[in-house]
């Protein structure tokens, strides 16, 4: 029983948030108690509030993702609808299954599940029956329902744990992909570029030029686009109207002194020693040259960055700062008496005090403060634009009427210029339909912004006259690649005769590194392609590379290979309990048999938007 219920302890907290907060809008009982369940597995009815709350979870996850609200006629759509009874489907195949297991928990089970949740603990942090009994109220829950849904949650999550413990990675599959992640190869390369072309590409004639434009429309083709009128403003454009006088921008100088005024540091590492004695003989080992400062501390057991102090002033260390702040060149010093014993002090470097004057930095301090005051006083305009906007004032009205600034673009997915570059109207964009009234949105920076959809044009094709130069300039690209690729063929063929790669140019060798390390990282294909000894080439529009694999080494034999292979062999298990799981439910609802009344399933429906 521990072993399940320490599976079942996750799910079971994540049931009771859903039904105590994702229950709202479904506060009725059995829809008037006229319909109680949307069909049957086998003898278990699925009930119909389940599917509801079901339902309303997907809705508001899509919502809280796109920031709007699905009408249930999109939902079904998208397959919402689908998904959200497919689960409650299967968690009711759970149920008919642990009904004929007779597996279940005791009242006692049930009653810690709740106490231990917290959900309903009062202002004393302890469990309060009223509060309980008011939340569940509120949701349209009896206090039976609720914790017959907490055992049969407890139960279902039972028997998903037995299930899934039992599947162990086949060691065959976790090599196989261990081998494949894990694998170390080293190779050489040499790089071509538009420099190691015999002549420069020319420019195109016209018949190039229009040959290209033909060939490549999808390039020279403008994407579907959202005509957008805008009216924003943010805080640079107020700058010209806020004051930051010279005491505001003392007093924000003064409150980073620790930044502008840097006292002399010394870079310092320091060994401590158990006594005077064990110090005193480290020392003289050190003076004498028997030993050298890193083998004091691998014979402490430490390494450098056990010891590193990092830059410290000379109050940072105490009673030892005047003699560690005595030295002008790095050495060693001690040992010195410390908080934590006798200790040697390796000085490292000087780090000279420095002093950034009210002066260097008034400006960028008046910048800051003066965006900052700007940013207060759009917050301050909010409620003034916000009811302009509810009387009825258009975008242009907002430019007109305030200090807004009107603007309008073309967006479109992956545009980041002007307005767009910042994340809030990007989303706000991408959203927005016809129809939609205006509403006052912030910018990441403080700013503020109201857009309005105008229309969305399709797809065109520009005109050749209009994308001239960037049709020559990608002609004269692919020219470059081509010519670049068949100079590294002819390397290459080269070298798998023969001849040494460095006959061709720079080499340069990359230690073994996995497919991941690879560097750079768009040569891995080509690199893990190869056998070794052999030369391939990859092209990469400007550059082209001529690589050789010099050797095939497997995984690493390290602390953090094993860690992979570990993790690895668990997400392995994982998966494949998962699929098991998924194939053992899908069994028990074909064994059972689903039978789905599509009235009830409508009754549903009808209560959603």
């Amino acid at each position: 029983m521990s072993a399940a219920k320490k599976t079942g302890n996750a799910v079971v907290w994540v049931i009771i948030a859903m039904l105590i907060i994702g229950l709202g809008g479904f506060g009725v009982t059995n829809f008037g108690g006229t319909v109680d369940s949307i069909g049957t597995v086998g003898k278990t009815p699925i009930p119909v509030n389940a599917y509801a709350r079901e339902l309303t979870a997907e809705l508001r996850t899509i919502q809280a993702r796109t920031g709007q609200q699905i009408p249930l006629q999109q939902a079904q759509l998208l397959g919402l609808t689908d998904q959200a009874r497919g689960r409650v489907i299967t968690n009711t195949a759970l149920d008919n299954e642990t009904a004929r297991l007779g597996l279940s928990v005791g009242d006692q089970e049930v009653a810690d599940q709740i106490l231990l949740s917290g959900q309903f603990d009062g202002i004393d942090g302890s469990f309060d029956r009223e509060a309980y009994r008011y939340s569940l109220r509120q949701n349209g829950l009896s206090e039976a329902e609720f914790e017959d849904q907490i055992r049969r949650e407890t139960a279902r999550a039972m028997l998903q744990g037995a299930i899934v413990s039992t599947v162990a990675a086949p060691e065959t599959t976790v090599d196989t992909l261990f081998n494949f992640i894990g694998e170390r190869r080293g190779y050489s390369y040499v790089t071509l570029s538009a420099a190691d072309l015999a002549a420069t590409i020319a420019t195109p004639d016209e018949a190039a030029i229009t040959a290209y434009y033909e060939a490549n429309p999808a390039d020279f083709t403008a994407p579907e686009a959202k005509q957008i009128t805008y009216a924003w403003l943010t805080p640079d454009m107020l700058l010209d109207q806020v004051e930051v006088d010279e005491a505001a921008l003392q007093t924000l100088y003064d409150d980073r002194a620790d930044q502008y005024i840097r006292p002399e540091r010394r870079l310092v590492e320091r060994l401590i020693y158990p006594s005077t004695v064990e110090a005193e003989t480290a020392a003289a080992r050190l003076e004498s040259g028997e030993a050298d400062f890193e083998t004091l501390v691998a014979d402490r057991g430490l390494s450098l960055a056990d010891i590193d102090m990092g830059d410290v002033t000379a109050a940072e260390l105490g009673a030892a700062g005047g003699e560690v702040f005595a030295m002008n060149e790095p050495g060693v010093v001690g040992p010195l008496d410390t908080d934590f014993g006798p200790a040697l002090f390796r000085m490292n470097a000087v780090l000279e005090a420095n002093t950034i004057t009210f002066d260097d930095v008034r400006d960028e301090l008046r910048a800051e403060l003066g965006v900052d005051r700007a940013a207060r006083l759009i917050s301050d305009l909010l409620s003034d634009i916000d009811d302009r906007l509810a009387a009825g004032a258009t975008i242009e009205d907002l430019a007109n009427e305030t200090d807004m600034v009107l603007g309008n673009i073309a967006y479109f997915t992956g545009q980041d210029a002007d307005i767009a570059a910042y994340p809030a109207f990007r989303a706000a964009a991408s959203a927005v339909q016809e129809g939609d009234f205006p509403e006052i949105q912030e910018l990441e920076n403080g700013g503020i912004f109201a857009l309005r959809l105008d229309e969305i044009t399709a797809p065109r094709l520009r005109p050749l006259a209009e994308v001239r130069e960037e049709v020559i300039a990608a002609w004269q690209a692919a020219e470059t690649t081509a010519a670049l690729t068949a100079k590294a063929d002819d390397i290459a063929a080269a070298a798998n005769s023969g001849a040494p790669l460095s006959d061709f140019g720079t080499v340069e060798t990359a230690e073994p590194a996995e497919r991941g390390a690879v560097a750079p990282l768009i040569l891995s294909e080509t690199v893990f392609a190869l056998n070794a000894g052999e030369t391939g080439v990859y092209a990469d529009s400007d550059l082209v590379y001529v690589v050789t694999l010099d050797e095939i080494l497997p995984p690493a034999d390290d602390a953090d290979t094993q860690d992979m292979l570990a993790t690895l062999r668990t997400a392995t298990a994982d998966s494949i309990g998962r699929d098991v799981f998924v194939y053992f439910s899908q069994d028990l609802l074909n064994s059972a048999g689903l039978t789905l009344d599509q009235a009830a399933i409508n009754a549903v429906h009808a209560q959603f938007p």
